[in-house]
């Protein structure tokens, strides 16, 4: 293994739109329609419409502040310009958290469907996989990992290949279910049947956030491209596009091939042979068998090349993160290849972990929905204090009307989080409390100053946890499992001005316009700003 190195730029426009749409059609095309119908019956048509302009407004936000920072893992960069060392080491914390939990997610799809001529992967009544789920779940994430040592243009190249087939497979099978079983009485049928906040929560547990997330790719992947000013933006906002097209196509087969009488008994109560793999299932079910295997090999195909495409930007935001100074310095040093090797172990250790306390897809894409919109959530509060603090800054891509669609924002990516519901909230917010106290301890335990703890600049991050936690442990009883407090809506209209407190403290706290630019300057020259990593980033 060798030292110090640079990333090799061998990323183009069309590596990166596969990059970010290559994730976003993962295990969500799989699951999703099924998860969603159940919770917001034909309303679930909606829910993806919803979840894509959610996403599309984060997309508009980063476009631009991608092109002020191109570089991999240019959120780590770009959140400690922004708000010093203590908000940018919580939010490294955050996006790791984010970018390792997506590849155990669709290991577990493969499985879950593989489940279905391999018995005993998933357990036949829990849905949860067994302990022999459980190792190859782990055996098959040291593959996708091991693959992710090449250099990052046979990386990409393999997934180009795997995209086009993750695109010709999704609309073939809206064109198969619809040509096999048509019943458009289904779209309004039994639509009372769910509660009118359905539509909202599978927003956040039915895979469809998750699955627009994976727009990220091209961000990770901004350093390795050679005209990311262009580049980013492009494959960034049309891969989110692209998505949502598909997504709405699959929704609304799915709903017209079902039986009629199948939702006789209301939409919650959906069953029918062979759920665990639905959308192969109901192939079998319409007579279309042979697009049935189709969909079988897809389920390995599919979820496998999201799994694999995010291994790639893990280590890479890890290796951000040491230029930073919030990781060891070896996450930083790359192999012969120009791949961050040891992000790569590290990103396999805390993937397997993930399997444990939630063992199902839908129980992991609920946890990677919060914790990801959570990372990405503060774009808008960059993106207004680099408005503020460099008025005069080069941004290749400007986002018009800024103040308006960052604000709405970050007030929908708030609304995701509390969508989930606190049985999530609880787990993923406590990941991050704990990464808090204990950073906060060593720092006390090392008698470093406080002033260059950048306590200032993000002590407003401790009520904006504290108060979005407290929201969603109020919230709705039942699906969401709060206390039942306060009402779905009513909670909607809480974050919503609570987003506002919260988003008028974190611009009022940011780093002064001298300290961003000094900053500014020093990533963009050393990859590095902060106190602490001007010692110990590289060491």
């Amino acid at each position: 293994m060798s030292g110090p190195a640079k990333l090799r730029r061998d990323a183009g426009v069309i590596g990166l739109l596969y990059a970010s749409l290559g994730s976003i059609i993962g295990s969500g095309w799989l699951f999703g329609a099924l998860h969603a119908a159940v919770q917001a019956g034909p309303w679930s048509i909606l829910s993806w419409v919803i979840g894509a302009a959610a996403i599309l407004l984060l997309a508009f936000v980063f476009a631009e502040l991608s092109t002020m920072f191109p570089n991999s893992g240019a959120l780590v960069h770009m959140t400690h310009v922004s708000h010093g060392d203590f908000v940018g080491k919580v939010w490294s914390w955050i996006l790791f958290l984010a970018f390792v939990s997506v590849p155990p997610v669709e290991v577990t799809a493969v499985l879950t469907y593989a489940n279905n001529y391999i018995p005993g992967l998933i357990g036949p009544h829990s849905g949860l996989m067994t302990s022999v789920g459980m190792v190859c779940a782990a055996l098959l994430l040291a593959a996708v990992v091991a693959l992710n040592f090449l250099a990052v243009r046979w990386v990409l190249a393999i997934n180009s290949v795997a995209t086009w087939w993750k695109l010709v497979i999704p609309i073939a099978t809206i064109g198969i279910l619809v040509a096999y079983s048509f019943h458009p009485s289904n779209i309004v049928a039994q639509a009372s049947s769910t509660p009118k906040s359905g539509m909202f929560t599978a927003v956040a547990t039915a895979g469809i956030v998750f699955s627009f997330l994976g727009f990220q790719q091209a961000i990770a992947l901004a350093g390795e491209t050679r005209n990311p000013n262009r580049y980013v933006p492009i494959a960034v906002i049309s891969s989110v596009v692209i998505g949502m097209l598909i997504y709405v196509g699959l929704q609304i087969a799915f709903i017209t091939a079902l039986n009629p009488g199948d939702i006789s008994n209301g939409w919650e109560h959906l069953r029918f042979t062979g759920m665990f793999g639905p959308l192969a299932a109901i192939a079998v079910g319409v007579g279309a068998l042979w697009w049935a295997i189709v969909l079988y090999a897809d389920a390995i195909i599919s979820p496998l090349g999201t799994a694999f495409i995010y291994v790639t930007g893990s280590p890479r935001i890890l290796m951000a993160a040491g230029e930073m100074g919030n990781a060891p310095g070896h996450m930083v040093r790359l192999n012969r290849h120009g791949v961050p090797w040891a992000g790569l172990v590290v990103t396999y250790i805390v993937g397997v972990v993930f399997f444990f306390p939630f063992p199902s897809w839908q129980k992991l894409v609920s946890a990677v929905s919060l914790i990801t919109v959570l990372s990405y959530g503060i774009g808008p509060i960059i993106l207004l204090h680099l408005r503020k603090a460099l008025p005069d800054a080069t941004r290749p891509f400007r986002l018009r009307a800024a103040g308006l669609i960052a604000t709405i924002a970050f007030i929908a990516s708030n609304w995701i989080i509390y969508w989930t519901g606190y049985a999530v909230t609880v787990w993923m917010f406590g990941a991050v409390f704990a990464y808090i106290i204990v950073y906060l301890g060593w720092y006390i335990a090392t008698r470093r100053p406080l002033r260059e703890l950048g306590w200032r600049e993000g002590w407003w991050v401790i009520p904006y946890l504290v108060g979005m936690w407290l929201v969603s442990y109020l919230g709705p009883a039942g699906v969401m499992g709060g206390k039942g407090v306060i009402g779905f809506f009513t909670g909607m209209w809480i974050i919503a001005a609570f987003s506002l407190v919260i988003l008028w403290l974190a611009l009022a706290s940011g780093q002064t316009p001298q300290a961003v630019r000094e900053c500014a300057d020093r990533v963009k020259s050393l990859g590095s700003c902060g106190v602490e990593s001007r010692h110990d980033a590289l060491a």
